[in-house]
C-alpha cells in the first residue's frame, strides 16, 4: 500500500517556501510540484546557480568531474563565511562534512532535500548559523548519467516521484560498488575530490527496498570492529545519543538498518547486510572516517522521504556545528593511530569479518502481516496490513567480529611491470617511492596462490575470485627499475591493505586484475608427458604412491586422462619455472625496508 501526504499539507509547504523567499520565489522544483516530480539535472543546476548568485559568500558551485556521456559533475561548497577551499577549512579548524545524493539516481531524496536546506541556510535565513563552524561539501547528484536515464519504471518497489533515474551509470556500473576497484570515471573524479577535501564525515543518502514498516527512514554505520576506536565512539555519540533522538522529537520515526534474515517473516530477526570497502561507508571506514548511510523508506510518499532527509541532515549538521573540535580531534587521532601502527610489531589488522553468533534484542515497530502460499512462485507470499501496527521483539544479528587478521608489513613492493596495480594506488592517492634503477638481492616475503575458483556469473563486469589457497614464503628477488615501495606509515594504510592483500574481500586479486598469474603458458604434449610420468615415478617411489592413492580416492581425477598427466607435469621443473600462482606483490619488514633504503 502506498501512503501520501494530504494535498492540503503539501500545498501549505509550497506556500510556506514561497513566502520565505521575501519577495523572490525560492520554492524548489520538487516543492512546486507538491513532490510529485523531481527536477532534471538542468533544472537543478539552474536553481543552484540562483542560490549562488543570491548568496555568493555562502554558496559556491564547482565541477569536479565529467561523466562517460560528457555531463559535468557538480559539487556545492557551503559555508557561513566563504570558507570555500580545503586549505581555508583546515586553517579555520572547521570540520568538513561531505553529503552525497543520487549515487543511485532513482533514490533521489537527498538532491531535493539538499536544495531546500541550502536555501534555508543561505537565502531565507531559516537556519543562518547551521554552518558557522562546519564546511558542507554537497554532491546533489553523483551519478548524473543515471539521473538523466529517467523513467517511471526504474524503481518498481518505490512510491514516487512520478519518474526517476536509473540505478547504474552509463556503463552499467553500480557506483556504490566501485569505491575500491575505481573503474568508473565518476569514481575516479570522486576520489580526487575526496583526496582534496579529506572530509571528516561522510553522509550517503539512499532509498531502501524490502519490508513495510512505519519508519520514515533507517540508518547504518559500520561495525565498531571496522573502525578506529575514536571514530566508533564519536559516531555512536553523535547518532545514538544525540542526532537520532533529536530527529525523532521532530515527529519522525527512525530505525537502525533493517536487513531481515528472511523477507517472508520479519520475526526471524535482522542481520548485517554485508557492507564492505566497495560501498561508501565501508570505504570511509578504511579512510579512518565516520560515515552515515541514510535509507528512506520506499513506500512513504516522496514528500515524507524528502523531509525526513532534510530534517536528519539539519539535525546532524547542527550537532557537529555545536562541537566541531570533537570531530576534528577524532579524525586526527584515527589517522595518527593508523600511522603509529606501522611501528607496532604486534599489530594485527582484520581483513575479513564474520557475524557475531550472539544476537542482541531489538524492538521492531512493524505491521501485522499474512503469509500465504503462492501458486505462481511456489513460495510464501507476505502481505502487510499498515492499518494494524504491531511491535515485534526480534533478534538483531548486525554485530560483526574479526575473522581473518594479519600483521601488516612495513611496506609492500609492487614490481614496475604491474602498472595496473600502480595505477590503482595512484587513484586512491597512496604515497610510494619509485626506484630508478634495478635492485638486486632484495629479501622479501612472497605469496604462492593455488587452487583458484571463480564465480560462475559476472558481478560489476568481473568474475570474482571466490577462493584460493595461500602460502607465504621468503624470497630473494631482483626489482626492476620503476618498481614502487609502498610504506605503511601513512594514514591510508588500510586502503593499501585492502588493495594488495589477496585475502581482503575487495582486493585487486579478487576483482580479477591479476587473473593472469594463474595461467600456465606452456603445456606438455600427452605423448611427452607419458614418458615424463614414467621417468618421475621410477626416480621417486613416494610420488608413485601419491599418484596411486589419488587414483583410488578421486574418481573424477581417475577418469580424466589430462588431469592424470598433469599430476606429473605440475610437479616438474617445466611447470614450476612458469611460476603459476606467484603473487607479484611482495611484503617487507622493517629490517628489509631499511636494507632497501641503503641500495
Amino acid at each position: 500500500m502506498r501512503r501520501a501526504w494530504p494535498a492540503l499539507l503539501l500545498s501549505a509547504l509550497a506556500i510556506g517556501a514561497h513566502a520565505a523567499g521575501s519577495g523572490d520565489n525560492w520554492t524548489t522544483p520538487a516543492e512546486a510540484s507538491q513532490f510529485r516530480t523531481t527536477p532534471s539535472d538542468a533544472q537543478m543546476l539552474a536553481y543552484l546557480q540562483r542560490l549562488q548568485q543570491a548568496a555568493p559568500d555562502q554558496i559556491k558551485l564547482e565541477t569536479f568531474g565529467v561523466t562517460p556521456q560528457g555531463r559535468p559533475m557538480t559539487v556545492v561548497i557551503a559555508s557561513h563565511d566563504g570558507t570555500f577551499t580545503p586549505d581555508a577549512a583546515r586553517a579555520a579548524h572547521k570540520p568538513i562534512v561531505l553529503v552525497q545524493a543520487g549515487i543511485h539516481p532513482g533514490e533521489i531524496e537527498g538532491k531535493d532535500a539538499g536544495l531546500m536546506l541550502l536555501r534555508d541556510i543561505a537565502v531565507t535565513d531559516k537556519y543562518p548559523h547551521l554552518l558557522d563552524h562546519v564546511v558542507l561539501v554537497y554532491i546533489p547528484v553523483y551519478s548524473v548519467d543515471g539521473h538523466e536515464h529517467n523513467s517511471p519504471y526504474n524503481r518498481i518497489n518505490q512510491n514516487g516521484p512520478e519518474s526517476m533515474g536509473f540505478r547504474d551509470q552509463a556503463q552499467y556500473l553500480n557506483l556504490n560498488r566501485d569505491y575500491i576497484k575505481a573503474e568508473a570515471p565518476e569514481t575516479l573524479a570522486w576520489l580526487k575530490l575526496w583526496q582534496a577535501w579529506l572530509p571528516d564525515f561522510l553522509i550517503d543518502v539512499h532509498t531502501t527496498d524490502g519490508a513495510d514498516y512505519p519508519y520514515d527512514l533507517t540508518w547504518y554505520t559500520e561495525d565498531p570492529h571496522k573502525l578506529d576506536p575514536a571514530v566508533a565512539a564519536w559516531q555512536r555519540k553523535l547518532l545514538v545519543e544525540q542526532a537520532i533522538p533529536a530527529y525523532e522529537k521532530l515527529g519522525h520515526s527512525a530505525s537502525i538498518y533493517l536487513e531481515f534474515k528472511d523477507g517472508r517473516d520479519p520475526r526471524k530477526g535482522i542481520e548485517n547486510f554485508g557492507s564492505g570497502p566497495r560501498f561508501s561507508t565501508g570505504y570511509a571506514a578504511l579512510q579512518n572516517r565516520p560515515a552515515l548511510l541514510i535509507e528512506t523508506h520506499m513506500l512513504k510518499s516522496y514528500a515524507v522521504r524528502v523531509h525526513a532527509v532534510y530534517d536528519l541532515l539539519r539535525v546532524v549538521l547542527d550537532h557537529i556545528d555545536r562541537d566541531p573540535t570533537a570531530l576534528l580531534a577524532t579524525t586526527r587521532q584515527a589517522d595518527a593511530d593508523t600511522i603509529a601502527r606501522a611501528s607496532d610489531a604486534h599489530a594485527q589488522v582484520p581483513l575479513t569479518f564474520k557475524p557475531d553468533p550472539t544476537p542482541t534484542p531489538y524492538e521492531l515497530k512493524g505491521y501485522a502481516f499474512t503469509q500465504t502460499h503462492s501458486d505462481i512462485s511456489n513460495d510464501t507470499w507476505i502481505q502487510y496490513d499498515p492499518s494494524k501496527p504491531v511491535t515485534y521483539r526480534i533478534n538483531n544479528w548486525n554485530g560483526l567480529l574479526p575473522d581473518i587478521s594479519i600483521a601488516p608489513p612495513a611496506a609492500y613492493i609492487v614490481p614496475g611491470e604491474w602498472k595496473t596495480i600502480i595505477d590503482k594506488l595512484d587513484a586512491h592517492g597512496i604515497a610510494y617511492r619509485r626506484i630508478g634503477h634495478p635492485m638486486k638481492e632484495i629479501d622479501a616475503t612472497a605469496y604462492q596462490l593455488d587452487q583458484p575458483k571463480w564465480a560462475s556469473e559476472p558481478f560489476e563486469g568481473h568474475l570474482m575470485l571466490q577462493s584460493f589457497t595461500l602460502q607465504a614464503h621468503p624470497e630473494q628477488v631482483t626489482l626492476p627499475a620503476g618498481s614502487v615501495i609502498v610504506p605503511m606509515n601513512q594514514r591510508a594504510a588500510n586502503v593499501i591493505m585492502e588493495l594488495l592483500e589477496p585475502q581482503a574481500p575487495d582486493s585487486l586479486l579478487r576483482w580479477g586484475y591479476l587473473d593472469a598469474v594463474f595461467e600456465a603458458k606452456e603445456f606438455g604434449e600427452p605423448r611427452v608427458l607419458e614418458k615424463l610420468a614414467r621417468d618421475m615415478m621410477a626416480k621417486d617411489p613416494t610420488l608413485k604412491a601419491a599418484f596411486e592413492q589419488k587414483l583410488h580416492d578421486d574418481p573424477a581425477f581417475a577418469a580424466n586422462s589430462r588431469a592424470r598427466l598433469n599430476f606429473f607435469f605440475m610437479r616438474s621443473p617445466w611447470y614450476t619455472v612458469q611460476r603459476v600462482g606467484a603473487y607479484p606483490v611482495l611484503r617487507v619488514d622493517a629490517a628489509q625496508l631499511a636494507n632497501i633504503a641503503t641500495k
